[in-house]
């Protein structure tokens, strides 16, 4: 077996995570890296003390459970509770962020976004090349490998 990317390696860390997710609907999870280190990870699930969606069921609101803190909000507010910065980081996500979550991972400084399936929202395309942003998606980095 080939020795894995820096890439594949952190996203494999990310898909970790997505199985500590707490809402059967969608395993989300997420890592943050800056120079190859782990700076914070997250998966979606409630907001902490709350019940969970696996315990008590859904919280709907136009087809959306909104009991839940996805997985990219949870790695930056996890980062910003142990004064880690996540600035000019690379955020690895298994599904590509919904336009809340790109908003704030933009504007928490983060440079890089790799995903490993896209998810829903393609606002995010055109606003990452406005910003500079890196998107990519997992497949076309190990495509040429």
């Amino acid at each position: 077996m080939a020795r894995q990317t820096f890439d594949e390696y952190l996203m494999e860390l990310a898909r970790v995570a997505s199985r500590r997710s707490t809402c059967e609907r969608k395993h989300v999870g997420a890592v943050i890296a800056k120079d190859r280190f782990v700076v914070s990870t997250g998966y979606n699930g409630s907001i902490a003390g709350l019940a969970h969606c696996d315990d008590v069921g859904h919280l709907m609101e136009d087809g959306h459970c909104v009991r839940t803190v996805h997985a990219e909000a949870n790695a930056i507010v996890q980062a910003a509770r142990h004064g880690k910065s996540v600035e000019n980081g690379t955020i690895y996500v298994t599904s590509s962020p919904c336009w809340p979550c790109f908003r704030l991972i933009a504007n928490a400084g983060i440079r890089r976004i790799v995903y490993d399936e896209f998810y829903r929202d393609e606002r995010i395309f055109e606003a990452a090349k406005e910003l500079g942003l890196e998107l990519v998606a997992l497949a076309d980095l190990t495509e040429n490998i």
